[in-house]
């Protein structure tokens, strides 16, 4: 399905199944469908009694493009699915981020707190209240002619992914270079909801879990062992902790 919102911003989106709404943001360099689908996530929420609403973001999967960092606030990330909510006829939904997804995740839960009942920012802990001091690094090697070029093993990585996912390299270097702000102490504290921070142990883009939820007036925390950035998105236990926060905070 595909809504136009109010900027001209064309959003990629599915809703499955029936049940209480939840509504999933995918990381940088992702999309719905490698985040959420492939990774059974769609299918947990649904045999859980959710119906998770998936989307694409701005300069994301096939969702529209834009090639100004500017366009790619996390101000403006938030309210494009504050509009798809809107848009579908929900003004009460639980929300999960992962990595980029959590930082839009916390901004939307700051912008509109009487629309979140419970929040779960994963992929990004302590380092959701850094600024991300590579993105350029990261925008650079996302120009460049070809991954050879990029030498820098950790914003090699990012190339590598962005390959893999199919993404449009160069909308992906301008959201980078217009995302990746902190999300600072009085923003934390303007989020109500309950919420629960995930990571995985060795998970060096996210950081140590303990702070943020130190920062959050709500929060809980879970840590998975063993699992880095990539490894965490699909693990069981993670799973099975969100289903039961939401059942928790969400009936």
């Amino acid at each position: 399905m595909q809504f136009l919102s109010s900027q001209r911003v064309l959003i990629e989106h599915d809703v499955w199944g029936i049940g209480r709404p939840v509504l999933l943001v995918h990381g940088f360099a992702s999309n719905a469908r490698v985040n959420w689908i492939n990774t059974s996530w769609t299918k947990t929420l649904e045999q859980a009694g959710y119906a998770p609403i998936t989307f694409d973001n701005r300069g994301h999967g096939r969702s529209s493009k834009f090639y100004e960092p500017k366009c790619y606030s996390i101000e403006l990330m938030a309210d494009d699915a504050k509009q798809l909510l809107d848009h579908l006829g929900h003004d009460r939904v639980s929300v999960m981020g992962y990595s980029m997804g959590a930082r839009i995740a916390a901004a939307f839960a700051n912008r509109y707190p009487s629309v979140v009942v419970a929040l779960v920012l994963a992929g990004l802990a302590e380092n959701l209240m850094a600024d991300t001091s590579n993105a350029e690094a990261i925008a650079t090697a996302l120009e460049a002619g070809s991954v050879e070029e990029v030498t820098d093993p950790v914003v090699r990585g990012y190339r590598v992914f962005a390959e893999q996912t199919g993404s449009d390299r160069q909308a992906l270097a301008a959201c980078i270079r217009g995302s990746r702000r902190k999300i600072g102490g009085d923003e934390l504290q303007g989020i109500r909801a309950p919420v629960l921070v995930v990571a995985g142990s060795e998970d060096k883009i996210a950081g140590p879990v303990a702070p943020l939820v130190d920062k959050l007036p709500n929060a809980e925390g879970l840590v998975l062992p063993r699992r880095d950035h990539m490894q965490a998105v699909g693990d069981r236990t993670f799973k099975q902790a969100v289903v039961k926060f939401f059942d928790k905070h969400a009936a």
